[in-house]
């Protein structure tokens, strides 16, 4: 026992020790920051004296340090002194600071937006960071915004970084976004998108709007010189089967990162006067095959209920507005629970764990896609995707039979099927169609996996 004691403190010390020597590369790199921004203010007096003294006149009002930081900018000769000084002139709002905010978040901060903001409720957690690089291991379980500012002050510590630690709602949106000259979308739900949408037309405020998920990512600018808005393009909302999440669906790290630097791009064009915004047009990006497209899209509807010719919504309507009813999907980013069944046709999985320990004749069903198998699965569980469940059902007879014939004692119909999935919504599925199939016994395990992961053994792993 003391040996066990000794070596959980060790453990707890060593933690503690990581903890304070994060804490001190975090004050460090603080440091490093004030120090520049002091240095920065001192240099940009005595030049300013200088200027005086000497009576320099550059015809602009780009300092020696802007001159020096954005020299590469400068020497464009599309961009040049008259852009770099509308971008330092402008303010950008980013509302998400996740994957497609990371990267716009910090080449915006980077050419010299004058006022950058950001929008995010959420905390950083290690699945993150595959592809919300703006965020550290040091930040996790901490403010994304917090986080994200931290990461834009440490690369340009000459802009305005305002941070709103909140979520967007039709209760805060008008008064964050009349702030910003531009608005860059980076969530990812369909609510969130009519809802600012539908607030920069009432605004007035151009729009970037972006996606990505698996392998495929778009882009456009809404409400752009008389150019279309989200309503515009989609009146209706899409069928909730097609509103899929990252969370549920996957996406490659690299490929919200591609369109966030994108999104970056339009916002730069906008804000500078510079080139040809994605107005009225849409680039499509496919990473398997390394394509870009840009389609035209349709112009302005004058029947848009937003932005058409007798527009119905109003500020005050849109305040008491429910996105997520008129899009039948969530604003929140916690995973769908279902609950189409009884609790007789469902058991939880610590009950499921002591079906095991007694050695019960059963047969576990894994239902989800075979890839998802793969990642992990459950000892003697079957993997039966949803998709191919009623094809299958010789398979899960004959399971059941070898389960009667290896326990004598026991008649086919004392062996019984429990089907799990990863959160718990599929196997609910599966259960109603086995039942309707003729399997009746059959029970679903409650929050599938990650219920497992929680509730039973802490060390399965959850994704």
């Amino acid at each position: 026992m003391e040996s066990n004691g000794g070596a959980d403190e060790s453990s707890r010390l060593l933690l503690e020790l990581e903890s304070l020597k994060e804490s001190k590369r975090e004050i460090e790199s603080r440091i490093s920051v004030i120090e520049f921004q002091i240095q920065n203010i001192k240099s940009n007096n005595n030049n300013k004296k200088e200027e005086e003294e000497e009576n320099i006149e550059f015809g602009h009002d780009l300092s020696p340090d802007m001159i020096y930081r954005y020299s590469r900018q400068l020497l464009l000769p599309s961009f040049g002194v008259q852009g770099q000084s509308n971008l330092l002139k402008s303010s950008i709002l980013v509302i998400g600071a996740g994957g497609l905010g990371s990267p716009a978040l910090l080449y915006l901060a980077a050419c010299g937006v004058g006022r950058l903001g950001m929008v995010d409720h959420d905390v950083v957690e290690l699945n993150n960071l595959h592809r919300q690089i703006i965020h550290s291991e040091a930040y996790i379980g901490r403010s994304k915004v917090e986080s994200a500012a931290a990461a834009c002050r440490s690369i340009n510590s000459t802009i305005e970084v305002v941070e709103h630690k909140e979520a967007l709602r039709t209760s805060n949106a008008l008064e964050i976004v009349n702030k910003y000259d531009i608005v860059v979308d980076a969530t990812d739900n369909a609510p969130s998108r009519y809802m600012i949408s539908d607030c920069c037309v009432l605004l007035g405020k151009p729009l970037v709007s972006g996606a990505a998920l698996g392998l495929e990512g778009q882009l456009a600018v809404y409400n752009y010189n008389g150019g279309p808005c989200y309503r515009c393009l989609f009146p209706t909302p899409p069928p909730t089967t097609a509103c899929q999440r990252c969370s549920d669906s996957g996406v490659l790290g690299v490929v919200p990162g591609v369109i966030g630097c994108l999104q970056a791009l339009e916002a730069i064009k906008v804000a500078s006067l510079v080139g040809e915004p994605l107005s009225g047009r849409m680039l499509l990006f496919d990473a398997l095959s390394a394509r870009i497209r840009i389609v035209k899209i349709r112009g302005r509807s004058s029947q848009c209920e937003a932005c058409g010719d007798n527009p119905t919504l109003t500020r005050q309507q849109f305040q008491h507005f429910d996105y997520e009813k008129f899009t039948q999907s969530p604003l929140s980013t916690a995973p769908l629970k279902l609950k189409l069944l009884t609790m007789d046709s469902r058991i939880s999985s610590k009950e499921y764990n002591e079906v095991v320990k007694k050695g019960e004749p059963h047969v576990l069903i894994d239902v989800r896609p075979s890839h998802h198998y793969k990642i992990i699965s459950l000892p003697k569980s079957m993997n039966v995707p949803l998709a191919t469940l009623e094809g299958r059902l010789p398979e899960i007879s004959s399971a059941l039979k070898s389960v009667q014939d290896v326990d004598g004692n026991h008649t086919g119909q004392d062996a019984s099927i429990y089907v799990v999935c990863r959160r718990g919504n599929d196997s609910q599925r599966a259960v109603q169609l086995l039942h309707n199939l003729g399997f009746p016994s059959a029970k679903d395990i409650v929050g599938g996996l990650e219920s497992w992961a929680h509730d039973v053994d802490k060390r399965f792993p959850t994704y």
